[in-house]
């Protein structure tokens, strides 16, 4: 489905040109214009255990998937539960399961399917049937789709991995890899049997006819391999133990197969079964990477000749081989790579590239940075509308990355589709305009299941992402748990990150598309790094913060002052007597109003203190350090163990606050994800005020509205200065989570919460920041000096990387005129000022938005 929206600036503007050492430039797609359509769009998120007789108590997950000859039946392998799964994907918004065909029906409960390949009537499943490493064995079955019935079975020379069918249909390649026992020595190679290729000759149209012969990678005996001199030739790191990984096949009937751990590539031709040829993957230097499993994120490191270990490869106009350069027990360079098939020369190598658009966009996993980092596994290469594209998949960082491919030694970045958690086999299905991701990792346990994901082409813009930093000046991010305006610049904002990694926190700029990360600069304490669980952060009108510090402990919760250059200038713990038994989720968001001796400090608990059926919020003046406290009524959580929460607090323009109320779930089973509004009355010290509280939107709608995986953990909300208000999730910092960040404009406060401007006396010292009809959207230049200076520290400060100036002072004002123009711009686009098109309501501001969400989109 297109949108009908303003044109996205180019995915990360300009910024996709990376002059690091060791990375080829890499530029944003020409063709990928609002004009022309060029863009994927998520239609639909189907987890697959829907699709198992045990339900949501199955293990169960989808690796690698195929499609029937209409595409409209995916088939998928899940080894996990030993089966192969059906989906009609007729409707790409509405995926429907078909069932499931268990491999003990075709032979023992004990099979485990590896790939799936579908050839006309039939899908080939490729099954291991190994008794142990060193006995390895495996077979085809040739399965009828419509009825799944066993046609013909075919027997193997070892343990299967891979498949590809030829265009012609005349032969059908398969990769014996004969795995290697991790667990044997060192868990290194080599280790006998080695592996091979094997051939099936499809002639005819009856199954039983077609024969299948092998082609050895090694001579010598099975016990004993021997390496052929070719791939000793070659530079291959143990060649008499080749381990074929993943197999392709060009127009010529030309195959090529990775060896992942023997770093190398091999060339077969089909018809002969000769090889043809062999090269080394090579290595390559990277440098500005995050190499330290530290909890920060800190792309300032370097590896130096690293094996790229190539997982999937796939074929580019005949001549030309990209490979996904995932990396095994020696290597893994982080990217992905392409490879002249005629030459054995690299024509083209993403360098650092593809690990820093992860890092631009929250998607980096850093728990993965001592090891492989996003470990790209899965490649397909495809043509939609004539012009040719390559999908490269981040098993860690759980997304597609998608490159035009016009020029194969030129790569063009078009877009990131995010998914769900490992992300590995991709099926381009071009003759629907489809593109299938299934994702293998199944999190039951922390609620993200494996999934098929299915993207549309033809959108003219990209759904993701909506918050990013640029890779020229990059400021990684990730783990975002409060909001905050700028006082400063209507436009733009402040967040924090929780303890996922070291405490900092980000400047971010809205009036960019994407919005954009400038800056960011550490919370430090005593000069030095300090360690604190920011889950909330408010800018104060005289400079500097207050930020919501979360303790493992209640005792340990604390509102922390923070001045402008991030330090830690005051520690201010809860009243031991409230929250002393609270054992964990404490202080969860933070809002300030007033300043000087009138300044307050209003702030949130997250669940119930033992004892209490209601949440406290808290008020502390500090000119008088007294504290006075609120009760309020969270909704009812249900009972399959689940909780509801706040996660955030802020002031409305009218003096009035909002919070955000959710609950544990996510995924599907999402219910609560909510912005309730009430006022804040005088309170009595000592004792608990309670409040009466109001749906002001439900957020659901919006969360689910890019079809993804919805989002557990709604933590933050802002009015800018601007008056538009704004919401951002915790992605996790991708740590068993699908790690997406939702960053989301719901239009101006006055129509989200149905207010009205804040009264007089509570203007913020500028009052040019106040919202009006008249007003431009920021704040103009004044000619006094900034109290809240740009967050201009970042974590790569010392590199090598040319940076983008930052200034200090605020831009230049857009005119009335525009000003109005951007009103228009936003009820065209329903309320969105950031890549998405989010269904808020804007129709409804003249009827009262509130009442409208309230009458249409209560759940409860």
């Amino acid at each position: 489905m297109n949108r009908v929206a303003k044109k996205s600036a180019g995915i990360l503007a300009a910024a996709i040109v990376v002059g690091a050492v060791g990375a080829a430039p890499l530029t944003t797609a020409g063709v990928a214009t609002a004009d022309t359509g060029s863009y994927f769009e998520r239609t639909a998120t189907y987890p697959v255990y829907q699709n198992d007789p045990d339900g949501a108590a199955a293990e169960t997950a989808s690796e690698i998937s195929t499609v029937s000859e209409d595409g409209k039946t995916l088939i998928y392998s899940d080894a996990l539960a030993r089966q192969v799964g059906f989906v009609d994907i007729s409707d790409p918004a509405a995926p429907k399961g078909l069932g499931t065909l268990p491999l003990h029906q075709l032979g023992s409960p004990e099979d485990e399917p590896t790939s799936v390949a579908a050839y006309g009537e039939y899908v080939f499943v490729v099954v291991n049937t190994s008794e142990s490493y060193s006995n390895p064995s495996g077979r085809v079955d040739v399965v009828r789709i419509a009825d799944r019935t066993l046609v013909h079975s075919i027997e193997l020379t070892g343990q299967p991995d891979s498949i590809a069918i030829s265009e012609d249909g005349a032969y059908a390649a398969i990769a014996i890899e004969n795995e290697r026992d991790e667990d044997a020595g060192d868990g290194g190679l080599p280790q006998a049997p080695a592996g091979a290729i094997e051939i099936l000759d499809l002639v005819g149209e009856n199954p039983e006819a077609w024969s299948v012969r092998e082609v050895p990678l090694t001579t010598g005996t099975r016990e004993a391999p021997i390496a052929l001199p070719m791939l000793s030739d070659a530079g291959f790191d143990t060649p008499q133990d080749p381990e074929p990984e993943y197999v392709t096949i060009n127009a010529k009937n030309q195959l090529a197969v990775t060896l992942q751990e023997n770093n190398g590539v091999v060339l077969i031709d089909l018809p002969s079964g000769d090889i043809t040829g062999a090269f080394s993957a090579g290595s390559v230097d990277l440098e500005n990477i995050d190499i330290e499993e530290d909890g920060k994120l800190d792309p300032t490191g370097s590896l130096k000749d690293v094996p790229r270990e190539p997982d999937a490869i796939g074929w580019i106009q005949d001549r030309y081989l990209a490979t996904a350069n995932e990396g095994d027990w020696k290597g893994g360079s982080r990217g992905f790579t392409i490879f002249d098939s005629e030459t054995g020369e690299v024509a083209w190598d993403a360098g650092n590239t593809f690990e820093r658009l992860a890092l631009s966009q929250g998607l980096f996993p850093e728990k993965r940075a001592g090891k492989k980092g996003v470990e790209p596994e899965g490649l397909a290469i495809d043509s939609f509308n004539g012009v040719d594209y390559a999908f490269v998949a981040s098993e860690r960082g759980n997304f597609v990355a998608v490159y035009e491919l016009s020029d194969p030694t030129n790569p063009e970045y078009l877009q990131t589709l995010p998914t769900t958690n490992g992300p590995e086999g991709i099926l381009p299905i071009p003759g629907r305009n489809l593109l299938a991701v299934a994702s293998e990792t199944d999190e039951a346990d922390k609620g993200v299941r494996s999934s098929i994901t299915l993207f549309s082409f033809g959108a003219t813009e990209a759904q993701f992402p909506a918050l990013a930093s640029s890779i020229e000046n990059l400021v990684p991010f990730g783990a975002l748990s409060g909001l905050s305006d700028n006082p400063e610049y209507s436009e733009k904002l402040y967040a924090v990150s929780d303890n996922a990694y070291e405490p900092r926190i980000y400047s971010i700029d809205t009036a960019q598309e994407p919005a954009l990360i400038e800056s960011s600069m550490a919370v430090t304490k005593d000069g030095g790094p300090a360690e604190f669980d920011l889950e909330g952060i408010a800018a104060r009108a005289e400079g500097g913060f207050w930020a919501a510090h979360e303790g493992e402990e209640g005792a340990e919760n604390a509102l922390l002052r923070i001045d402008e250059a991030g330090a830690v200038t005051e520690e201010v713990p809860l009243p031991a007597e409230v929250v002393a038994e609270l054992g964990g989720q404490g202080l969860e968001g933070v809002s300030v109003r007033g300043e000087g001796a009138e300044e307050e400090v209003i702030f949130t608990l997250q669940r119930e203190v033992p004892g209490e059926d209601f949440v406290r919020i808290g008020k502390y003046v500090p000119g008088s350090a007294e504290f006075t406290w609120y009760g309020y009524q969270l909704e009812p959580a249900g009972d399959d163990g689940s909780w509801n929460g706040l996660s955030e607090i802020t002031e409305l323009p009218d003096g009035s606050f909002a919070v955000i109320e959710r609950d544990k779930r996510n995924g599907e089973n999402a219910q609560l994800k909510a912005l309730y509004k009430f006022e804040l009355p005088e309170g009595v010290a000592g004792e608990v005020t309670m409040l009466e509280k109001e749906l002001a939107v439900d957020v659901l709608p919006v969360l689910e509205a890019t079809n993804g995986w919805t989002q557990e953990k709604l933590e933050g909300l802002a009015i800018a200065g601007s008056g538009d208000a704004y919401i951002v999730t915790d992605n996790d910092a991708v740590d068993d989570a699908s790690g997406e960040t939702v960053f989301a404009n719901l239009g101006t406060a006055a129509e989200v919460f149905g207010i009205g401007e804040r009264p007089v006396e509570s203007q913020a010292p500028d009052e040019t920041n106040a919202p009006d009809e008249s007003a431009s959207p920021e704040a103009s230049p004044t000619a006094e000096p900034s109290q809240h200076p740009e967050v201009n520290e970042t974590p790569n400060e010392e590199t090598t990387e040319p940076k983008q100036e930052q200034s200090s002072e605020p831009t230049t004002e857009p005119s009335e005129g525009e000003s109005e123009q951007r009103k228009i711009d936003r009820l065209a686009d329903t309320g969105v000022n950031s890549l998405w098109l989010l269904p808020v309501g804007l129709v409804a501001a003249g009827l009262g938005l509130a009442a409208a969400i309230k009458n249409s989109r209560a759940r409860r």
